[in-house]
Parts: C-alpha cells; sequence; structure tokens
C-alpha cells in the first residue's frame, strides 16, 4: 500500500473513463486524494465506473463531462473545484489517434486527422494548463502538470504519423511551460510505450489483439506488455512530493522499448 502522499490534495484527471486515465485516478485515491474530478467526453458509463472505484477508496469523485479541446469545457472542468480554492495536480491524459501504422503510406492520413488529433492532444493539454493556473498557482505546496505523452513522440513511431508528432508537440510544449510556470507549477510527461487497454488493442479482432500483446511482449527488453496500472504509478509519482525537485522532465515508462531503438538506443 503506497504512503497517502496525496492526503487532502485536489486532482484532475482528464480522459478518465477507462485505461491509464482510470488507473491514475485509482493510484491518486489509493494514496490519500481529497476530490478527484473524473473527466470524459463520451464515456459516461465508463466515468461512473471509475467514479464507483475512486469512492471505494475512500476520496471524493466528482464527473464532470468536457472536450478538452473546447477552452470552455475546460473552463468548465475547472470550475468543478474552484469551491476548494485550489488545484493541486493536473493529469493531462486525454488523447486520440487515428490508426495508420504504415508511416510511408502518406496517404492513409489528411489534414483533417492532425487536425483533430492536435486538437485535443496538444490544444487539449494546453488549454487545461491555461483554465487551471490560477487555482494551481494557490495550491499549497507546488502543484504539479503531468502530460501524458508517448515513446511515439520521442522516437517517431507509433500509430499515425499524426498522433507521434502531436506527442512530440506536447513534450515540446511542457519544455516550455516548464520554465514558464516556475517556481508555483512544475510541469512534466510520462511517456509509455505499448499499454494493454482497449484504446490500443480495440480496434483489432481478440485473436489479432492477443498477438499483439505477445508480440510487443517478445520485443521489449523486459519481457512484458506493460498495463495502464503499470503506467499510473510513475504518473503520479511525477505530481507527488517525491518529485518536487523535478520539472520539465520527460520519463519513459515503456518497459524498456526505446532501447531498441536508434538513436535512443545509444543515449
Amino acid at each position: 500500500m503506497p504512503a497517502k502522499d496525496f492526503a487532502e490534495k485536489i486532482a484532475i484527471v482528464t480522459g478518465a473513463s477507462s485505461g491509464l486515465g482510470r488507473a491514475i485516478c485509482v493510484e491518486l485515491a489509493s494514496r490519500g486524494a481529497a476530490v478527484v474530478v473524473i473527466n470524459y467526453a463520451s464515456n459516461s458509463a465508463g466515468a461512473t465506473e471509475t467514479a464507483d472505484l475512486v469512492n471505494a477508496l475512500g476520496s471524493e469523485a466528482l464527473i464532470v463531462q468536457g472536450d478538452v479541446g473546447d477552452r470552455d469545457d475546460c473552463r468548465s472542468i475547472v470550475d468543478t473545484v474552484a469551491s476548494y480554492g485550489r488545484l493541486d495536480a493536473l493529469f493531462n491524459n486525454a488523447g486520440v489517434t487515428t490508426f495508420a501504422e504504415n508511416h510511408g503510406d502518406l496517404d492513409a492520413v489528411r489534414a483533417e486527422d492532425f487536425a483533430t488529433i492536435y486538437r485535443t492532444n496538444v490544444i487539449g493539454a494546453y488549454q487545461m494548463i491555461a483554465a487551471g493556473r490560477a487555482l494551481m498557482e494557490k495550491a499549497t505546496d507546488i502543484a504539479a502538470v503531468v502530460n501524458t505523452a508517448s515513446l511515439a513522440g520521442v522516437a517517431g513511431i507509433g500509430s499515425s504519423v499524426p498522433y507521434a508528432s502531436s506527442k512530440g508537440a506536447l513534450l515540446t510544449m511542457t519544455l516550455a511551460l516548464a520554465r514558464a510556470l516556475a517556481p508555483k507549477i512544475r510541469v512534466n510527461a510520462i511517456c509509455p510505450g505499448f499499454i494493454d487497454t482497449p484504446w490500443y488493442s480495440g480496434h483489432l479482432s481478440g485473436e489479432a489483439a492477443v498477438q499483439k500483446r505477445e508480440a510487443i511482449a517478445a520485443k521489449t527488453p523486459l519481457k512484458v506488455a506493460s498495463t495502464a496500472e503499470d503506467i499510473a504509478g510513475p504518473a503520479v509519482f511525477l505530481a507527488s512530493p517525491a518529485a518536487r525537485h523535478i520539472t520539465g522532465e520527460t520519463l519513459l515508462v515503456d518497459a524498456g522499448s526505446h532501447l531498441n531503438l536508434t538513436p535512443l538506443a545509444m543515449s
């Protein structure tokens, strides 16, 4: 059982109706968070399931629907905790993609794909930080932003070129805002590789999903396919008091996948 290092803390997690977002919410609750805001765009049933898990651990779960690509929705999400007078941690986890894994097929994606993906993955994160800045600056300790990026953004791999480039942009934004918002707000990014969730494998048939999971596990140095729970702990660490001197950092949590990639393999 982790220490209750989030006792009395107020946190917002976007894209929290399933997968990594849900796992982050549960991790926060298990570590004593007072309030966990569960944002969702369309999966209300999933958000309710996340809330039930958070409540069962003794934290207060607040569910709020909103599209982070819409600036007014971002303000509404943050307004959910305005009565508490502060925001201690913001997890920008909402993300979308399109699947075009053959990056050499330049006809597989369109300008509209870039616009849709950047709207959520980059602009959405920026708008959430802007909406939450005033409350984060009122946090008792240094507030923390954790952006869910991806190994795709570091290595130029993954589900599609628009997705990889959006996550690269998110990493650059993490650096820029870590400088700009210090010393009152820390900004870091988590970079998972493959995560065994429906978000990654839901577009595949059952057998194809199993084969992909096994193939990925075979290629990673640690010989595992990461789960959402494997990533949630490191993500929450970046917002914890233990990371109070960390800002502008990118943490790769990928079972060692980056060790197989050039030039990352040489760094």
